[in-house]
């Protein structure tokens, strides 16, 4: 994808995971400055892709910071000095705090340490003074949190907060919408300072989506079968890991689709094909669940419980992809997903595709992670799993960088501080 001209408009990425968001606002023109990661395993595939001298889209990394993870507190402890001398230079802050404790995937927990990270967000808002605050969640954001009296959900609280010093902006977004092939709903919330905006964000960015659409030639829904038909082992084969002994990964040939070009297949060979590897026992079982869902008309949904107890499988969340259709919201579980037609789980690219990070983005780290491991790495699935889709990103980016340049519309004029409610939040899970 071609890189828009630059606005000038700088953002700051927070709780940044692997760069999805950033690599978005990049491609849409927006001048990075830096972004804040905790994980090396996250950190290591940011810096790989957004940092380095022969990447395509990159921060302008300030010199006082170290190029390495770093906590939001740790920053804010460490670097308070020169955060105070960017007071009002940059335009936009952006991040989600950690999902998990949010998530209706999940087990949601108020106590969740990572609930509270958002409290260190604010902090830095203060400090910053940015344009606009973008903040992606899951939908179980919006939920409360039952049988705890007197605690809402965060984004009550959160609009609380920001509301002070901000008109606030909130949305829940389909983001197959936006061209990402996957059935994945998000929580957004926009707060732009006062007069920046006569109307809600929102409604311009979904004015805008035709012709970001149309500007990449991409036709809505997107279905699995477009997003990763050319990485069927079926069709180029396989070929031995040259990353990690002792598996195999899927041999690349060509494109078949306009979204696989869009993605840059054909422009580069794609990493990240490692298969799992299952047993014949596995492989058979996976077969006769395929076809089973074929045939029961149960793609994208979990699988039923009598094939559960005919496999004496326990795992409820188990899914066949529909070809036809994006597929349902990825997760950092590997084994929650089964491919349409091959025996087998996806690979971290295959997931990538779903949630269109180009074929040139690398990732880094571990494959897969478990146990206590599982607060404390982030390794490449759950990276993919928990990253702003870049399509997502940057068409957000190109709607603020009209919205947010000097004598833009909204620019001159005043308007009292405003809410819109976000409708309540079905519990599937998210």
């Amino acid at each position: 994808m071609p890189q828009a001209k630059s606005k000038g408009l700088t953002f700051v990425d927070a709780f940044a995971g692997c760069g999805g968001l950033s690599l978005g606002l990049l491609q849409a023109g927006l001048n990075g400055r830096f972004a804040i990661e905790h994980d090396r395993f996250a950190f290591a595939t940011l810096r790989a892709n957004l940092l380095s001298r022969t990447s395509k889209f990159k921060f302008t990394w300030p010199q006082w910071l170290p190029k390495e993870p770093i906590t939001i507190g740790t920053l804010l402890a460490d670097h308070g000095a020169e955060l105070e001398r960017l007071e009002g230079k940059i335009d936009l802050l952006v991040g989600g705090p950690p999902c998990q404790g949010f998530s209706s995937a999940g087990r949601r927990r108020l106590d969740d340490p990572r609930n509270k990270l958002f409290t260190s967000y604010l902090r830095l808002v203060d400090i910053l003074q940015p344009k606009a605050v973008l903040i992606e969640n899951v939908r179980g954001f919006t939920m409360d949190f039952e049988g705890t009296a007197g605690v809402k959900n965060f984004s009550d609280k959160l609009r609380g907060k920001l509301s002070a010093k901000y008109d606030v902006f909130e949305e829940l977004l389909a983001l197959s919408e936006f061209g990402v092939p996957q059935r994945r709903t998000r929580y957004f919330l926009l707060a732009t300072a006062p007069g920046v905006s006569s109307g809600s964000p929102f409604d311009a960015l979904k004015n805008r989506l035709p012709s970001f659409l149309r500007s990449m030639r991409l036709k809505v829904p997107v279905s699995s079968w477009a997003a990763i038909s050319d990485l069927e082992v079926s069709r180029g084969g396989t070929q031995p890991s040259p990353e990690t002994s002792g598996f195999d990964e899927i041999a690349y040939t060509s494109p078949l689709t306009h979204f696989q070009k869009l993605m840059g297949a054909g422009q580069v060979v794609p990493t990240d094909l490692r298969l799992a590897r299952h047993s014949k026992e596995i492989t058979e079982r996976f077969r006769e669940i395929i076809e089973l869902s074929h045939a029961e008309g149960r793609l994208n949904t979990s699988i039923s419980g009598d094939v559960r107890d005919r496999f004496g499988l326990r795992k409820k969340a188990l899914r066949v992809l529909d070809p036809d259709r994006p597929a349902p919201t990825i997760t950092s579980l590997p084994d929650d997903l089964l491919h349409y037609s091959e025996p087998r789980t996806l690979t971290v690219r295959e997931n990538a595709r779903l949630q269109g990070f180009p074929d040139w983005f690398s990732f880094k780290g571990k494959y897969t992670t478990g146990g206590h491991l599982r607060r404390k790495e982030v390794p490449r699935f759950t990276q993919v799993a928990n990253a702003v889709p870049p399509l997502v990103a940057r068409a957000f980016g190109e709607m603020l960088a009209d919205l947010l340049a000097p004598g833009s519309v909204g620019g001159d004029r005043a308007c009292a501080s405003h809410s819109q409610g976000v409708p309540q939040a079905s519990k599937v899970g998210a």
